[in-house]
């Protein structure tokens, strides 16, 4: 029998056992009833007839809902979907009491460390950033601490973080772990079960796929967190559109094919680019020379479509940026397309390597793509 066909005695899919590729296309179809449509439909609603359990279209919508039964199904808890990843993100750290402190990766998402770095700024927060690829010293940093904010891999460097030593250490000592998991997806890295509290995604990204959706989403197994992200998200109005989370749902179907076409063309790139003598270094987890391959390999089903490289000069590296012609010059990341882009060109990249290009792979023809950076990194 069709996966999207098995039901329980409510109505709901019952998921039990079956692969994450399967969930992301069966969770989330509704009732199942005979005549009701495959797709839960779009609701554009402000507010609903009284008597029923939501009266205003802040507090809740069912194309909200169809999407985050199927990604809570794939992370292994409840999930919440909000306006942007930094709206998931605030929320949690709206959560925490004035003065507590955070510990974050120095390299963490641009967006992620601009806001942390403002609520130090104003006292809201005191925030210690560490390179969270060191156990040892981001351990250190959580005494003390109310929540260790993590990326595995992080963005831009890819840097691997030891998820359940990390995990393991922060509950010993009362910290709250979230995990940032936007690039390695539920599909290939599961952080709940590797001990974290929270797992954070812009949803923007891989989840959507397109590049036509702003969306953040964050999943818990506690309940009662759940419940006070969700009064969060009314209260602050960070809420998603109905289309927009209509549109990641649909993305979200295609997420197992897309993911697995754009991985295959990462290593691919990665191990070219590798030999190439106008590359200084390549950054991917896939690499058996990477420093994070190890850990990549022990916790997570794959090594995702991040990829990043350094040439030996700025010039050089703005050059590939600005002669290619088949890959998009471009911020975001995660879509269909693949794109790529000089970060430290960004404020707030002070870290980042002045010649590091991130590339996010998409699904094109390998060889197509390749022709692409090869001739771009041609000396001019």
């Amino acid at each position: 029998m069709p996966a999207a066909h098995l039901r329980s005695l409510d109505g709901s899919a019952d998921l039990r056992g079956l692969d994450p590729a399967t969930v992301a296309i069966t969770a989330g179809r509704g009732s199942g009833e005979p005549g009701a449509p495959m797709n839960v439909p779009v609701h554009l609603t402000s507010m609903y007839t009284a008597g029923g359990d939501v009266g205003y279209a802040r507090e809740g919508n069912p194309s909200w809902t169809a999407l985050e039964e199927a990604l809570g199904a794939l992370e292994g808890g409840t999930a919440l979907v909000f306006a942007s990843g930094m709206g998931a993100a605030t929320a949690v750290f709206e959560q925490l009491d004035v003065g507590a402190v955070v510990v974050a990766p120095a390299d963490a998402y641009t967006g992620t460390r601009g806001y942390l770095e403002d609520a130090d700024a104003r006292g809201r927060l005191r925030v210690r950033l560490v390179d969270v690829a060191d156990t040892d010293a981001t351990l250190a940093a959580c005494e003390g601490a109310a929540l260790l904010w993590a990326e595995s891999p992080t963005n831009p460097l890819l840097a691997v973080a030891d998820l359940p030593a990390l995990a393991a250490g922060a509950r010993a000592g009362g910290t709250v772990l979230v995990v940032d998991n936007t690039f390695a997806t539920p599909l290939l890295q599961r952080p709940l079960e590797l001990g974290a509290d929270l797992v954070v995604h812009s949803a923007t990204k891989f989840i959507a796929g397109h590049s036509d959706v702003l969306l953040g989403a964050v999943v818990t197994a506690d309940a009662d967190r759940a419940a006070r992200l969700a009064d969060r998200r009314t209260m602050l109005g960070a809420v998603p559109g109905p289309l927009a989370a209509y549109l990641a749902l649909r993305g979200l179907r295609t997420l197992p094919v897309r993911l697995e076409r754009a991985q295959s063309n990462a290593a691919e790139l990665a191990r070219r680019l590798d030999d190439h003598p106008a590359v200084r270094r390549v950054r991917y987890p896939g690499l058996p020379s990477d420093p994070g391959h190890g850990r990549a390999a022990a916790q997570m089903r794959g090594f995702g479509a991040m990829l990043a490289f350094e040439t030996a000069t700025v010039a050089a590296a703005d050059r590939v940026c600005e002669r290619v012609r088949l890959l998009t010059h471009a911020t975001s990341l995660g879509g269909v397309e693949t794109t790529l882009e000089r970060r430290r060109r960004h404020p707030n990249e002070e870290l980042t390597p002045p010649t590091l290009v991130r590339v996010s792979v998409g699904c094109e023809d390998v060889d197509d793509l390749w022709s692409d950076l090869r001739q771009a990194l041609e000396p001019a």
